[in-house]
């Protein structure tokens, strides 16, 4: 079955980019119909999707964090990425990826969680000075 690994700095300085990247084994990110998100939660919250790309390439991202938030991908290592810039105290969470099959993609599917079929273990990320 797909396995997805998380790898993360750990911490980061406030106003810094987050960088987080998950590994894909046993699928690849280009399966047709396959969709890879990234969703984090945080202290005391419930999770919150933050985006996804497709195995097309194309991506979308949460609305509320749209304007700090890139996803891309390397084919060759068959991973994905997500940049989230100006980073606060806030944002310190455990960030997971998370795999899942949608035949029709719209803005409620892929950004709903119980949507996705497999995750990684998550990474933790502290955004403290």
């Amino acid at each position: 079955q797909v396995q997805l690994q998380e790898s993360g700095p750990g911490l980061v300085a406030p106003s810094q980019t987050l960088s987080v990247v998950c590994t894909v084994s046993n699928d690849s990110i280009t399966t047709t119909d396959s969709a890879w998100s990234w969703i984090r939660q945080s202290p005391g919250k419930g999770l919150e999707w933050m985006g996804v790309i497709g195995y097309d390439g194309s991506s979308y991202s949460n609305p509320s964090l749209k304007s700090r938030t890139s996803i891309s991908r390397e084919l060759s290592k068959n991973q994905f990425s997500l940049h989230l810039g100006s980073v606060t105290p806030e944002d310190t969470a455990v960030y997971y990826c998370a795999a899942g099959t949608f035949k029709f993609w719209n803005e409620g599917t892929v950004a709903d969680p119980d949507n996705y079929n497999y995750w990684g273990q998550g990474t933790q990320v502290t955004v403290s000075s």
